[in-house]
């Protein structure tokens, strides 16, 4: 008789305990992740921003962040909150065509049309895990990856101002804690905007990173007020190169007629996609335009590419060409920008990456980061199981943290 209630007894407490397995993590401190497009690692100094180095000194800063290739904006943001290369979340440039689907992408078709875009990004991997996040304007944030968003987010517009962007992440972490995110995701754009109109160098420039600063100052004084302990991480996608305007390479003098191929230009790259009515030769088209290049450009092999991580799949074009600064592709000249990124990775291509807060070193320098360390990173700080395979092990990032 006792050995059947002490067999009953281990049951029933077995079965309590599986009862009273939480269902959703514990908490930890919420993680807000900021992306300022366009932010060159060497603006801090370079234009002044004195609340993003104080607050570097508060925490962790890395020299610079390397952006995977393209360093495009949408190619970036997707690989920082998925940890995949551009190739395995599939935006692989900012506009491209997929042969297999006989179809293009543009920036943000991911909302009419999620079946582009691959992977967990860290809003749906704390949300599949009991853990709310919220999301403001960071690039395909508002489509349905897996089926679905995070608890709060907005659709993306460029007219949304910014001091709001700032007063509703602060309103999220004042939220009651049953309701409140422990992932903040946000995006700022005015210093990538300001870096393509007058160029890296400009005062009107130097204004936007000042304007920036300001608001992430002020941002961080008021978590301080909200006496909540908070991980603040700030990064960008990429730099910015300056640009001759004159300079230009016209894509209507290059050749390629548009009767053979779709052409769509990228400003530092031009990817042909041959027509399936074309009869023409893709390596007699290759050949032209090395023969033409005359050193304003290169024509990519396919091992190059792969050496940056782009695979040879259907997204791929089948000539893709590329320049380096202080020239782009144009339509016409003169260009009216004289600031751009997305060439193959120099410094003035370098990112962001600064991180303050408990899960961070106090004074703690690093010296390259790579971008997609970024999402094992803010896993591991919220405690988040990675449910699927990616290309980051957080190597870069590892030793920073506490």
């Amino acid at each position: 008789m006792f050995k059947r209630n002490a067999h009953l007894l281990r049951r029933l407490f077995f079965l309590m305990t599986i009862i009273w397995i939480p269902s959703v993590s514990a908490k930890h401190a919420p993680v807000v992740l900021i992306s300022l497009d366009g932010f060159r690692w060497d603006y801090i100094e370079k234009h002044g921003a004195e609340n993003l180095k104080r607050i570097a000194m508060q925490g962790t800063r890395a020299q610079f962040m390397r952006p995977v290739y393209p360093t495009k904006t949408f190619p970036n943001h997707l690989s920082i909150v998925t940890g995949l290369l551009p190739s395995n979340h599939g935006v692989v440039d900012n506009h491209f065509c997929d042969k297999a689907r006989e179809q293009c992408y543009e920036m943000g078709d991911g909302l009419e049309d999620s079946t582009w875009l691959s992977g967990i990004p860290l809003w749906n991997l704390a949300e599949m895990q009991g853990v709310k996040a919220a999301t403001y304007f960071w690039p395909e944030s508002d489509a349905r990856f897996n089926g679905r968003t995070a608890s709060y987010y907005y659709h993306y517009s460029k007219y949304s101002d910014y001091q709001n962007r700032i007063n509703q992440m602060v309103q999220w972490l004042e939220l009651p804690e049953s309701e409140r995110p422990e992932l903040i995701a946000g995006y700022f754009s005015l210093v990538d905007s300001k870096g393509h109109k007058f160029g890296p160098n400009a005062q009107e420039t130097k204004e936007a990173v000042q304007r920036v600063d300001e608001l992430i100052g002020q941002f961080d004084r008021r978590l301080a007020e909200l006496k909540l302990d908070v991980n603040l991480i700030l990064v960008s996608d990429h730099g910015m190169s300056q640009v001759d305007p004159e300079k230009a390479i016209l894509v209507k003098e290059l050749g390629v007629s548009e009767n053979d191929f779709a052409i769509l230009n990228g400003a530092t790259k031009v990817h042909f996609y041959k027509k399936p009515t074309s009869t023409v030769s893709i390596d007699d088209i290759k050949k032209q335009l090395m023969s033409e290049s005359a050193g304003r450009y290169d024509v990519l092999s396919k091992e190059t590419l792969l050496e940056r991580g782009i695979k040879d799949d259907s997204r791929l074009a089948d000539i893709l060409i590329e320049t380096t600064a202080p020239r782009t592709f144009k339509y016409k000249r003169p260009s009216t920008e004289h600031g751009m990124h997305g060439y193959a990775f120099t410094k003035d291509m370098g990112a962001i990456f600064i991180a303050k807060g408990p899960a961070f070193k106090r004074g703690f320098e690093l010296t390259e980061v790579n971008n997609l360390d970024v999402y094992p990173t803010v896993a591991k700080i919220l405690g988040l199981k990675l449910l699927g395979p990616i290309d980051s092990d957080g190597a870069s990032i590892k030793a920073s943290l506490n």
